[in-house]
């Protein structure tokens, strides 16, 4: 077998060499592949393969074999940059001076030029680094390259011609407690590494088959004061575009498990072959945001210092003197804001007159159509083109001159939170451009009216479909799974990947509206919250969203973040699968908790008892139960021990990762106080009414708006 060959540009600290002296020869006596960089520091780039086996021998200066390199290196490095994956092949002459060569820039390349830039340097090292070798490999940052006399395109040796990229022992204070340490980080990286690699290897990941990812390891030192210490994990993950998924699965995967031979203990590596290759750090060496975010990994605390008596009875002490002073603060505080909230409720019920010029809302961009237009598409908004009513208005059907078919959202004149709203999400939608998110088309702002025009959803709002005992039958687990991974797809987006971070708050089966080939849709963004570039969350008085689907944490104090939108993923993944809703309208009789019913199955190990009956007809139970375990997990009582979209996206796609264990699930508290206008006020509206609610409606509940292509009133 072809071995490994050591780097020749590994940089050995002077004080190490008789160590790796007697390293090298043991290895060699074992027939052991050597490892590259097997110092404790990393070599700089370029890490160098020369003459990997079988040996294809050396070539002269000024040969034909030399001119054919020349050749390539002027040719190859255009097709690369030129080329939307950043690969390219290429072969040269005739036997015996044929080269073969193929060059491949990182997926986080920033432009052609900086790849192109890239695999010219790889050329010029990889002959400087390995001369007069006419098999070369030559590994950088942003490209590898290799050239060979022979067709290596051929071959399958995921594992054998690799280079091997070690970092340092990690270091760890605490004494007995490095071991323990040592292994939790080995389990996080391996946790890390396998879902990068799967997600690089997916179909719908990217063309270039990349991925990056990110992950918080928690660790507990093993002192006397039981200190923790957090740091993040990078990873990433690529193979040549032109491999199939299963051949790039099992490429990454072959590389991925030398993790526990080569790097158990070590702060950074990585192993870099032909046709894929993985890497991690503990510092971002990748460009971009990462495309794959993993739950913190928390590692097993260690046993807590026993306490002596005469300690104990000091720190009561201590924290008695601590709580007399505390407590009356605390207890100013709490009026000063009781104070300040009951000020701000006055403040809110007496609000200012808003103008509807197109001034009044910033970053729109878009088309404005005249509302003249939009009578005649809509028949002068006639009650018979009503698709939905809510809080704030009504949703026609419409058909502009040119016969696209449109849904026109018009909201009242009267309500200020409706025009809060609008302005939401006419900046927000028309920023956003996703194939999982509703797209809107125009505005139109003239005669005091506050109109917003959305792409038409022919088979309408997802709740139509779910809980309608007839039409739930239009859609099988196909369907729905492909619903599932579009939402999630679209939701990784606006947490994730678009240019704003966004968190819906009102994430729901009727705001998921489906087209013509039941692709999702996700809507109604008037509730939804802009994050800074580094907030994680957000607290607020007036907690906004529909009850049934928000996060504990959001319903009870307020605080909003990410995690708040996969809680209400959780909850309509679980609606999906079972065909059921979560509860019921406040002040009504139907009192169920999904959540609840749910774990109890599932705890008892019966929980395919839940399953739609529609879909009994042959199902895919293991992908069945695997939405099930994605539900529950997103539900979680404590947000940070729910999944990011992200990992719910690699969750759902691949059938190699382990799913986290799960806990005892977040519920509902059924008793929430709401004032008298209830959520009836909204869906009980006669023909010809406005549609409009009263203001003064706490936002506890629902404010419900209506949806773009709901069937009913909701």
């Amino acid at each position: 077998m072809a071995t490994r060959r050591t780097a020749p540009h590994a940089i050995i600290p002077t004080d190490h060499l008789a160590i790796a002296a007697a390293a090298a020869f043991l290895l060699v006596a074992l027939r052991a592949p050597p490892l590259a960089a097997a110092a404790q520091d990393q070599p700089p780039p370029p890490w160098l393969l020369c003459g990997p086996a079988p040996v294809s021998g050396n070539y002269t200066a000024n040969s034909t074999y030399q001119a054919n390199i020349d050749l390539l290196a002027a040719t190859l490095l255009k097709n690369t940059s030129a080329a939307a994956s950043f690969y390219a092949t290429a072969s040269v002459g005739a036997v015996p001076d044929i080269v073969y060569a193929l060059a491949l820039c990182r997926g986080d390349a920033s432009s052609a030029a900086a790849c192109e830039r890239c695999v010219a340097a790889a050329f010029v090292g990889a002959q400087q680094g390995c001369p007069l070798f006419k098999d070369a490999m030559a590994f950088y940052d942003l490209c590898q390259l290799r050239y060979s006399n022979r067709n290596f395109f051929l071959d399958d040796d995921y594992v054998v011609n690799t280079y091997v990229l070690q970092g340092r022992p990690l270091a760890v204070n605490g004494g007995g407690g490095r071991r323990r340490v040592a292994e939790a980080f080995d389990a996080a990286v391996g946790r890390l590494m396998n879902a990068t690699a799967g997600y690089a290897a997916e179909k719908n990941s990217s063309p270039a088959r990349f991925a990056t990812g990110e992950e918080s390891f928690d660790f507990y030192f093993d002192d006397d004061k039981g200190n923790t210490t957090t740091t993040k994990i990078y990873a990433l993950a690529q193979c040549t575009p032109d491999r199939t998924v299963e051949i790039c699965r099992t490429c990454l995967n072959a590389i991925v498990s030398q993790l526990p031979s080569y790097f158990s203990g070590r702060n950074g590596g990585g192993i870099f072959g032909v046709w894929c290759s993985f890497r991690y750090q503990l510092y971002p060496f990748f460009s971009g945001q990462p495309l794959l975010q993993l739950p913190m990994f928390l590692a097993s605390p260690a046993a807590a210092p026993a306490v002596s008596k005469r300690e104990d009875i000091k720190s009561r002490k201590k924290t008695c003197r601590v709580l007399a002073i505390v407590m009356p603060t605390t207890g100013a505080l709490l009026l000063a804001m009781t104070v300040v909230w009951f000020w701000r409720r006055s403040e809110e019920r007496s609000f200012p007159t808003y103008s509807t010029s197109s001034d009044d809302i910033q970053g729109a961009d878009m088309l404005l159509h005249d509302l003249s237009t939009l009578r005649v598409a809509t028949e002068d908004f006639a009650d018979s083109k009503i698709l939905g009513k809510g809080g704030f208005g009504m949703v026609y059907k419409g058909v502009l001159p040119d016969g696209q078919e449109i849904a026109v959202k018009r909201l009242c004149q009267s309500s200020r939170q409706g025009i809060e709203e609008l302005k939401s999400e006419l900046v927000l939608v028309a920023k956003l451009h996703h194939r999982n998110l509703v797209r809107l088309i125009g505005v139109c702002l003239q005669e005091q009216q506050k109109i917003l025009v959305y792409e038409y959803m022919p088979n309408r709002s997802l709740d139509s479909f779910l809980f309608d005992p007839d039409r739930k039958k239009e859609i099988d687990w196909a369907q729905r799974f492909k619903i599932i991974s579009g939402i999630a797809r679209g939701l990784q987006y606006l947490h994730e990947e678009s240019q704003l971070k966004i968190v819906h708050r009102d994430l729901k089966a009727s705001n998921i509206l489906l087209d013509s080939s039941y692709i999702p849709k996700i809507s109604d963004f008037g509730l939804a919250k802009i994050f800074g570039e580094d907030q994680s969350k957000y607290a607020t008085l007036r907690v906004a969203g529909t009850y049934g689907y928000m996060a504990p944490e959001y319903a009870m104090r307020g605080l909003c973040s990410t995690k708040s939108d996969v809680f209400s993923f959780g909850v309509l993944v679980l609606e999906i699968v079972t065909g059921r809703r979560n509860a019921g309208s406040y002040n009504t009789e139907q009192d169920i908790d999904l959540i609840n019913i749910v774990w109890e199955h599932w705890t008892k190990g019966n929980v395919m008892d839940l399953v739609d009956p529609s879909l009994i007809d042959h199902p895919p139970t293991e992908e069945m139960l695997k939405c099930i375990h994605i539900g529950l997990l997103c539900v979680q009582r404590k947000p940070s021990a729910r999944p990011t979209m992200s990992w719910v996206n690699v969750m759902l796609s691949s059938s190699t990762v382990c799913l986290p264990s799960l806990s005892r699930s977040a519920f509902f508290i059924q008793e929430v106080s709401v004032s008298d206008c209830s959520a009836a006020d909204y869906s009980e509206t006669r023909p010809g009414a406005s549609g409009c609610a009263d203001d003064s409606v706490a936002t506890m509940h629902s404010i419900d708006d209506a949806s773009v292509q709901a069937v009913s009133p909701r």
